[in-house]
C-alpha cells in the first residue's frame, strides 16, 4: 500500500515525535524556514496566517533547514527563541531537517513527489511552501518568492471545502 501524508511522524523542536495523523481534517501549510535568510521576514506573514485562520482549521508547520548557504545554523532551541522574540511565532516548529539529498527528511521526499508542480525537483531555497488539503491528498507547492499573503486565496479555498 502506498504511504499517505498521515503515515509520517516528524520530530518537534523539543525532539518529541509528532504523528501527522493528528492533523487529519486540518489544512496544513508546511514551510522550510531559516533565521538568516532574505526571506526570513516571511515568518511575520506565516504567523499572521496562523492567527487569522487557525480557528478555521489551518495549521502552519515550520521545518528549519540549514541546507541553503548555512542560513539556519542555530540549535532547535535557539531557532525557537529567535522566532518567538523576533516574530512572535506561535505555530509549531519542528526539529531542523534536510529537505534535499540523500539525507532528506522522508516527509519532504513525499511532499516533492506528490506536489501539483515541480514533482521531485529539489527545493530551491528557504521558505518553499507546501499547502496540504484537509484529507492530505491535494498538495500544492509554492516557491520562496511567493509570500504567505499571496496564499490566502488558496488557503480560503481549501478551508471552504
Amino acid at each position: 500500500m502506498d504511504k499517505s501524508f498521515y503515515d509520517f511522524v516528524v520530530k518537534n523542536n523539543q525532539g518529541e515525535d509528532v504523528a501527522l495523523s493528528g492533523y487529519k481534517g486540518k489544512v496544513l501549510l508546511i514551510v522550510n524556514t531559516a533565521s538568516k535568510c532574505g526571506f526570513t521576514k516571511q515568518y511575520a506573514g506565516l504567523e499572521a496566517l496562523n492567527q487569522k485562520y487557525k480557528d478555521r482549521g489551518l495549521v502552519v508547520l515550520g521545518f528549519p533547514c540549514n541546507q541553503f548557504a548555512g542560513q539556519e545554523p542555530g540549535t532547535d532551541a535557539e531557532i525557537a527563541d529567535f522566532c518567538q522574540l523576533n516574530y512572535g511565532v506561535t505555530f509549531p516548529l519542528m526539529s531542523k531537517i534536510n529537505v534535499n539529498g540523500k539525507d532528506a527528511d522522508p516527509l519532504y521526499v513525499f511532499l516533492k513527489e506528490q506536489a501539483n508542480e515541480d514533482r521531485s525537483k529539489p527545493i530551491k531555497w528557504n521558505f518553499t511552501k507546501f499547502l496540504v488539503s484537509r484529507d492530505g491528498t491535494h498538495i500544492q507547492r509554492f516557491g520562496s518568492r511567493t509570500t504567505p499573503e499571496e496564499l490566502e486565496k488558496d488557503i480560503e479555498a481549501l478551508l471552504n471545502q
